[in-house]
């Protein structure tokens, strides 16, 4: 009989069974890095043989695109939940990294090396432009006097990274560059690279994004 969520008791072992390999998984990749996630590995610290995994994913990519899928998910609601009470690209940039910072195997999960021979299918790719167009709806309401009409006119020709988005060519500029440059500053900090430097990770962001949003070259 189904339950109050209208789940068999079956379904819902199923599901915590998944919940589970998942969090083993992601277990997995903080020690080793998304290439070296095995899930016969993961099938024998839960008890099972790897066959019996496999009947709850498929293989390794299914794996991968449900941590992936998930990750993504966790962004869009966090920069949703930042741009709703109106919030600027500063207030974005915030939302970013408070979130990297939560989980930074899962911002590597996302934003680190590709795994190799993995292709994301078609519905991650759209949780990632909700995530962009988002960005670019903030980017629209900002402006600045910064001079860039070589990289604006490019982008005018080669838009395809923000979907069929209005945003004209001096909003793609400013959502570009506040993609690159703070994913720039985060990668490096989230990697150890600052450790040992003496400075304070959280004010070389926090100066990074108020050149970006002060439009300061």
């Amino acid at each position: 009989m189904a339950g109050k969520e209208g789940r068999t008791p079956r379904e819902r072992y199923r599901s915590q069974v998944r919940a589970e390999i998942k969090e083993r998984a992601r277990e997995q990749i903080a020690a080793s890095g998304a290439p070296g996630l095995s899930l016969n590995a993961i099938a024998k610290q839960m008890g099972m043989s790897g066959p019996a995994l496999y009947r709850y994913f498929a293989g390794r990519d299914e794996l991968i695109t449900e941590l992936i899928r998930d990750a993504y998910r966790s962004l869009a609601d966090a920069v949703r939940a930042a741009a709703a009470p109106g919030a600027d690209l500063a207030g974005l940039g915030r939302a970013l990294r408070a979130w990297a910072l939560d989980d930074p195997q899962r911002y590597f999960l996302v934003y680190g090396t590709p795994v190799p021979g993995y292709h994301a299918p078609d519905d991650v790719t759209t949780i990632a432009r909700e995530i962009m167009a988002t960005l670019l709806d903030a980017a629209r309401l900002t402006e600045d006097h910064a001079d860039s009409p070589g990289l604006e006119a490019h982008l005018a020709q080669h838009r395809q990274w923000a979907g069929d988005h209005p945003a004209d060519p001096a909003a793609l500029r400013r959502a570009l560059s506040f993609w690159t440059r703070l994913h720039g500053v985060l990668s490096l900090e989230l990697a150890g690279h600052f450790t040992g430097m003496g400075f304070d990770p959280a004010v070389l962001y926090g100066a990074e994004l108020d050149r970006l949003t002060h439009a300061v070259p």
